[in-house]
């Protein structure tokens, strides 16, 4: 038996009273002039954002406004999972897992939940925290076990032995997951990632666009890559300094945001302060920025469900924030049904673009490719 509980977020003062004094007192490194985001996080980008922090973030009020989403917490497995679950107003709402990534957390998807209920076209929303982030057990999981925990979720604890899931990020490899691991009970799922090239491929098997795309990818682990390879190493040596420093938590959670948006504009022509600093508190609050990076190292060199072709009926969407991935890519790794190069968007579409990622979802969905 499960126990289901409501959970409402509530910081304890003391905590944001911390976080303040810990703000006032940022030492701020020297940096070359006009530096803009050529080394990483802008400086000067950086040091507005705290400064709005500090004087015109309000904790509350979007404390306020996530609590207005019923949100539980349930036992699996030994550890606590956060969860919310909104039901849609449709006739026949379609069950609907969401499972966010890295360096977001379920905010991820916090916009789209109006629009995912709403109309006949609505689903019972389900947005789980994954074991190491947000509000959920601070124990790093593999995709393949966080994959487990969700079924149960939606299996076991909510009863629904039919359902769809969408994800991107770590969220699509544990979409991946609960797909393969389970395809009599996911119907279909939703990607804007299937996973990448690592080397091991047979190049001489594979499209002129395949191979142009794994070129792309060996670069990106050079310029962009060294996150990841930190996180799946040596996970606990820049944890320490991250869950000290709220200054320095914002840094490497906010460059990651502006460099896999749609590449125009500046950050706040697609995030606003609130939305990048609400997704960064989540982090600061729970303190979880350890346990989330972590994730990266206890899976490294397993052989998990997410590595292996999924079968279940997929939709696939091509964001120009993301990697340029060519269909045939995507055909290697999943049962493509549906597949859309989106004209704006990033890594974080359902934050950035909401309707368009909504509507997207909603195409493949609700089609008969999708049965």
């Amino acid at each position: 038996m499960f126990t289901v509980k409501p959970f409402k977020i509530e910081v304890q003062q003391s905590v944001l009273d911390d976080l303040q004094h810990r703000l006032s007192q940022t030492r701020w490194p020297e940096s070359p002039e006009n530096v803009g985001w050529k080394y990483g996080t802008d400086p000067v980008y950086l040091q507005s954002l705290v400064a709005y922090w500090q004087k015109g973030y309000d904790w509350r009020k979007q404390e306020a406004a996530l609590n207005k989403f019923p949100q539980y917490t349930v036992e699996i497995d030994g550890l606590t999972i956060h969860f919310l679950h909104i039901k849609g107003k449709g006739k026949n709402p379609k069950p609907l897992l969401l499972s966010h990534g890295w360096p977001d957390c379920f905010y991820r998807f916090i916009k789209v939940i109006p629009l995912l209920t709403e109309g006949e076209q609505s689903y019972d929303v389900v947005i789980p925290s994954i074991p190491g982030f947000g509000f959920s057990s601070h124990e790093a999981l593999t995709d393949h076990g966080s994959a487990k925990i969700f079924a149960t979720l939606m299996k076991d604890v909510l009863g629904y032995k039919t359902f769809v899931a969408a994800g991107g990020d770590v969220g699509s490899l544990i979409t991946k997951s609960i797909a393969n691991l389970y395809p009599e009970n996911v119907t279909a799922i939703h990607l804007s990632d299937v996973g990448y090239p690592n080397g091991s491929e047979d190049w001489s098997t594979m499209s002129k666009p395949e191979q142009e795309f794994g070129q792309f990818i060996q670069q990106w682990w050079y310029t962009e890559g060294a996150y990841a390879m930190l996180h799946a190493t040596k996970p606990q040596t820049q944890a320490i300094g991250l869950n000290d420093s709220p200054a320095g938590l914002a840094s490497w959670i906010i460059e990651k945001f502006n460099t896999w948006r749609t590449p125009d504009g500046t950050i706040e022509d697609h995030f606003t302060k609130d939305e990048l600093l609400t997704n960064i508190m989540i982090y600061w609050v729970s303190q979880t920025i350890n346990s989330s990076m972590r994730s990266y190292a206890v899976g490294a060199h397993q052989q998990l469900a997410s590595a292996n072709k999924v079968n279940t009926p997929t939709g696939v969407a091509v964001f120009p924030g993301d990697a340029p991935m060519p269909r045939e890519w995507a055909e290697r790794n999943v049962n493509v049904k549906r597949f859309t190069v989106m004209p704006k968007g990033g890594h974080f579409a359902a934050l950035e673009t909401p309707q368009e990622w909504v509507n997207e979802l909603n195409a493949f969905f609700w089609s008969d490719a999708a049965k």
